[in-house]
């Protein structure tokens, strides 16, 4: 399994291919290739309130999901806190965060709704889709180090269990581009909240290098998938870093407050 590039009228967006072979899910995950936003947010960005001319990002987002397949007009937009919140949306959210305000504070957003298309946003943070097709049900969580120590995926996967039934065996889990190890270096709070998660566990996944450390996100998260119950092989992992690939992704570590974000976005097949 690998990621897929895809690329259509100049826009470029990335998609996991165990999830594009199935019928019943469209999703993609956005690069900054393909809109219509000026410097510094060019030209695909979607993060909304960072500063963009508003009409700049909403044509983004019909270009995006006129390209993956999605209803621009059913978009739910997370409101991001760097929490563990899991939002079930209905079909009352429609909409929310791009053509109408949020009610709600959620890194996660999950539904069994037709059409509705989860939206979660990153900067280096990591991302993840997730799709039950037994239930018909689909998650999209964003999990920066404050998601991974709080495990948010795992919250997810059991709340995806407590509303829909899922079993998390039968997940098929994406996890999209955030920044990497090789360019993650922290101080020491983040290896002891992830010692504090995860105990031993950690270790591999933790670099000391002089007085700083390197940290694994993308391999954080993939462990507490394997925590939750989802099966190794259904869980793809995209290996690009967005601090490395600034022609690709906006990187908060390298760019700072004034950029764009990409996004990670799932709905369901109507």
């Amino acid at each position: 399994m690998s990621f897929l590039t895809h690329e259509r009228n100049g826009l470029m967006w990335l998609a996991a291919s165990h999830l594009e072979e199935c019928a019943g899910v469209l999703h993609g995950f956005s690069t900054r290739r393909g809109g219509v936003s000026d410097p510094p947010f060019h030209t695909l960005n979607l993060g909304v309130g960072r500063g963009d001319a508003q009409e700049a990002v909403e044509e983004n987002y019909r270009r995006f999901c006129a390209a993956v397949g999605t209803d621009v007009q059913s978009t739910v937009l997370s409101k991001q806190v760097h929490g563990d919140n899991v939002l079930m949306a209905t079909a009352d959210d429609a909409g929310k965060g791009l053509w109408r305000p949020r009610d709600y504070e959620a890194d996660a957003l999950i539904t069994n709704v037709p059409g509705l298309a989860l939206t979660v946003f990153s900067a280096d943070c990591g991302t993840a889709l997730l799709y039950d097709p037994f239930t018909r049900s689909v998650g999209a969580v964003h999990a920066g180090w404050r998601g991974v120590a709080n495990g948010i995926l795992n919250k997810t996967v059991s709340e995806m269990g407590r509303c829909y039934g899922t079993r998390p065996e039968n997940l098929l889990v994406a996890l999209g581009p955030c920044i990497g190890s090789c360019c993650f270096e922290t101080d020491g709070d983040v290896p002891e909240a992830m010692y504090a998660a995860f105990g031993a566990q950690a270790e591999p996944f933790i670099t000391r290098q002089g007085t700083k450390y390197h940290v694994d996100l993308r391999g954080l998260n993939r462990l507490w998938l394997l925590r939750a119950g989802v099966s190794s092989g259904q869980i793809q992992v995209c290996e690009l870093c967005t601090a490395c690939r600034p022609d690709l992704f906006w990187s908060h570590r390298k760019m700072g407050q004034r950029r764009g974000a990409q996004v990670a976005q799932i709905a369901l097949r109507r």
